[in-house]
């Protein structure tokens, strides 16, 4: 038997005294790169105001000199290692990224955030959100909306973790902790280390799925059960943990039905990203990945030295697959980019990002990609890494693969990794859902919807085990599991999945975005407002906000990037109603001809969510041919899309506002000519409402056939200017130029002076040309900064038409008030 032809086109905390200073870049970047050379510092001004203060866990202390305020925090116990980026919050409103020291004793920040002048409280903040115990003694809003197990997805489940008919042997590698060097991380040293799973009597080269975990500290005393992430490698007494083997079960599932399995370790990196990069790592590690890749090439043609011979001439790189945990997640998706800009690129078809971040707002057009979101997530808790679903949906023109994102309830971030979940775990692991009490995701909560360790890991084995069959190896059976076909949720073993799908190109057609005013569009009886974001976030964005909420990490399509956090974020329709007896509020959307024959589609799909403000909700989708005959169907008979996620009443992080695709077949829309659809009416219930919709379209949803995107890599270079110079020219390239108009957003990020702006704008190439030259307005202030030469990012996101390439520079602004 063999498998089809492959398709192609928490941690313990330790004990001890932390020091956190929160110094530096507003966006939360990282230390200068090794080797960089900064002017002397001038003097500053005159020390202004210096406050302190205490609490029982830390003490702080504010100095506000010429460049603004200086905070610096103190904590007993020491900073956990995560994959979301610290953050210093003021009497609990987060204002900005915290810059951490190595040994991750001292955090800084500086800031011209009057907020900072005279704080009552100063504590860290993950993801928004100030870093406190969220309990809770109310019964939750809803019950975790349980799916409805089905013969079918019982079935899927288990064929997805079954064991398959080929024997399964080891070909693990270790070159030690200072193989390779990347650039990425200031060229430092780091280990080339893998587990490998090989089925060794499956016939010929077999497709190749990689797996890369995420931040995790990187050491351990085995004496002292005690974790260090302060040095590559391990202090003396320490020992790497082992976070590449948490995923053994779903390495050994997809083995034995066929596939090289390869599972990399990456401590190297997560003990050095904080002080030795621009982007917490990102690229470090896509450009382990290819180093990795590049090291199972020479192995698969016998000419590695040091590699299992069990691995020659079974290695089939142009069918690769890639999974990526946390920050791990991102890395994936930038290896796959890096991938794409080689000449010779290996044929990365697949990537399943899994509770992934998503600083820099990267797309990834013509490669398969799954996003698994975990509904407890209490690391990546805004659940950025959405974004990479949103904003890839109409970035390629020709973009032809199948693109989902899941909601898997009662999860958390650590427990798909078993290194990370304690009881399983060789070092020290914790339930990243820290208030243990919380109803709905509290693991100590009699009302609580977690799913267990060993279930949550099923669910991921199945996932990641379905995922790359489907699309790596053609069993289309798997296909359920991503598409939303199964109803109103999923069930993967124990847990509950909702679903978003977009059909690839070439079996979808596109009738209303919905993100932006079409004539094709009309509300009558409610309001129709389209939207992107937050309230009180400047954006280059016309649309204005769609929630007044302060809490960012219940709306994952809107929670800002680290890197592009004044960038438009998933423009949608806002549908609002008001009580109404006879006229009823419709949302009216007209079928552009040439569109109106949708025989050759399986269903008509939207996404849809209920909005934040009102209750639980109803909408009636109707078809209208030709001839005026109608078919009508109630979302909530396809869908629970419309009803609201759970919440627990107190935690900042609940409810999740998130859109579910709702999937109409077209088979039981009975009575109209699918030859000639002419209108599609979504009217609302006589109860006031609301609700989010965007992505109208009839379409087939299949695996598709992706590959390395060929589309123009868009990068962006350095600059350096005087501080009297009034502006400084960065230029943006493309690779290559293109036939249509490609558009790419720049965001400017503060660094520790005044000179730079925060903002953002968006770039547009006319066809066929590959550089554009910026001029961003520099502040000519009075102000003598704290070095001659303050240094800011500047970031490359979100491109339509294009894929990322270099997606940040430095800008240098020398201080004409310094004598240095």
């Amino acid at each position: 038997m063999s498998i089809p032809s492959p398709r192609r086109p928490r941690r313990r905390r330790a004990a001890g005294r932390v020091r956190v200073t929160v110094a530096a870049l507003a966006l939360g970047l990282s230390l200068p790169l090794t080797g960089t050379s900064m002017a002397a510092s001038a003097t500053p001004e005159p020390v202004a105001t210096t406050v302190t203060g205490s609490a029982a866990d830390r003490s702080w202390s504010v100095t506000e000199s010429g460049d603004g305020y200086h905070l610096t925090l103190e904590l007993n116990d020491p900073l956990p290692v995560r994959d979301a980026v610290p953050e210093i919050a003021v009497d609990g409103a987060s204002l900005g990224y915290a810059r951490q020291t190595a040994d991750g004793r001292t955090l800084t920040l500086v800031t011209t955030d009057p907020r900072a002048a005279h704080p009552d409280d100063v504590q860290v903040a993950w993801n928004g959100t100030a870093d406190t115990t969220t309990s809770s003694r109310h019964a939750p809003k809803g019950t975790g909306r349980p799916g409805k197990p089905t013969a079918d997805a019982a079935a899927l489940t288990a064929a997805a973790t079954a064991q398959g008919p080929y024997t399964v042997a080891r070909a693990d590698y270790d070159f030690g902790d200072t193989a390779v060097t990347l650039s990425g991380l200031s060229d430092r040293s780091v280990e080339l280390r893998a587990a490998v799973w090989i089925p060794t009597d499956a016939k010929g080269e077999r497709p190749v799925v990689l797996f890369l975990h995420g931040r995790h500290s990187a050491c351990w005393n085995a004496d002292t059960a005690k974790t260090n992430n302060t040095a590559w490698p391990c202090p003396d007494g320490y020992q790497p943990i082992p976070s590449y083997l948490g995923y053994n079960d779903a390495a050994q599932t997809l083995a034995s039905q066929g596939y090289a399995v390869v599972s990399i370790s990456a401590d190297g990196i997560n003990s050095q990203d904080a002080s030795y990069t621009d982007d917490a790592g990102t690229l470090a590690r896509g450009q382990l990945v290819l180093d990795h890749l590049d090291l199972l090439a020479r192995a698969d043609k016998g000419i590695a030295p040091g590699m299992s011979p069990l691995l020659k001439g079974r290695l089939d790189l142009s069918h690769v697959g890639l999974m990526g945990h946390s920050r791990g997640g991102e890395g994936v998706v930038k290896a796959a980019l890096l991938n794409a800009g080689r000449a010779h690129p290996y044929g990365i078809e697949a990537v399943l990002p899994l509770a992934p971040i998503d600083f820099g707002r990267e797309t990834l057009p013509d490669v398969a990609m799954t996003v698994v979101l975990p509904y407890c997530d209490g690391d990546v808790s805004n659940q950025q890494g959405q974004h990479f679903f949103d904003d890839t949906r109409y970035s390629g023109a020709d973009d032809d693969v199948l693109r989902s994102s899941l909601m898997v309830m009662g999860a958390d971030h650590n427990f798909f990794n078993t290194e990370w979940t304690p009881g399983a775990a060789v070092a020290p692991a914790s339930d990243d859902w820290s208030a243990s009490t919380d109803a709905v995701c509290g693991s100590g909560s009699s009302t609580t919807t977690r799913l267990t360790a060993a279930e949550q890991s099923e669910a991921g084995t199945a996932l990641m085990s379905g995922f790359f069959q489907l699309t790596l190896g053609g069993q289309d059976r798997f296909l359920p599991l991503f598409d939303g076909s199964q109803g109103a949720s999923t069930t993967v073993g124990a847990a509950t999945v909702h679903t978003e799908v977009q059909a690839p190109g070439r079996s979808r057609s596109d009738i209303a975005p919905l993100t932006g005013p079409s004539p094709d569009v009309t509300v009558t009886g409610g309001t129709g407002t389209y939207c992107a974001g937050f309230t009180g976030r400047p954006t280059i964005s016309a649309l204005g906000a769609c929630t007044t909420s302060t809490y960012t990490s219940r709306f994952p399509s809107w929670t800002p990037a680290n890197y592009a956090g004044n960038v438009e974020a998933t423009p949608l329709l806002h549908f609002t109603w008001p009580d109404s007896a006879e006229t009823r509020a419709e949302a009216v959307v007209d079928v552009p001809k040439g569109s109106r024959d949708v025989r050759r589609y399986d269903s008509l799909a939207f996404r849809a969510a209920v909005d934040e403000t009102g209750p639980d909700t109803d909408l009636t989708v109707q078809l209208t041919d030709g001839r005026g005959r109608t078919a009508a169907v109630a979302v909530s008979s396809l869908s629970d899309a419309l009803k609201g996620n759970p919440s627990s009443g107190t935690s900042t992080l609940l409810p999740k506002t998130w859109l579910q695709t709702v999937s109409w077949p077209l088979r039981t829309a009975r009575g109209v000519d699918l030859s000639d659809i002419r209108r599609i009416t979504l009217t609302a219930p006589a109860t006031a409402g609301g609700v989010y919709l965007s992505d109208v379209a009839f379409q087939t949803v299949r695996a598709g056939s992706g590959g390395p995107s060929d589309l123009p890599q868009v990068s962006v270079a350095g600059a350096s200017a005087a501080e009297n110079a009034g502006t400084v020219p960065v230029t943006v390239t493309l690779s290559s130029a293109s036939r249509t108009p490609v558009t790419v957003n720049l965001q400017s990020v503060a660094g520790t002076g005044t000179q730079l702006a925060t903002a953002a704008q968006k770039i547009t190439f006319p066809a066929r040309t590959t550089s554009r030259t910026v001029r961003l307005p520099v502040v000519d202030d009075t102000v003598v900064q704290s070095t001659a030469d303050t240094v800011y990012k500047i970031y490359v996101s979100v491109p339509v038409g294009a894929v990322i390439g270099q997606d940040y520079a430095r800008v240098t602004v020398h201080d004409d008030e310094s004598t240095a």
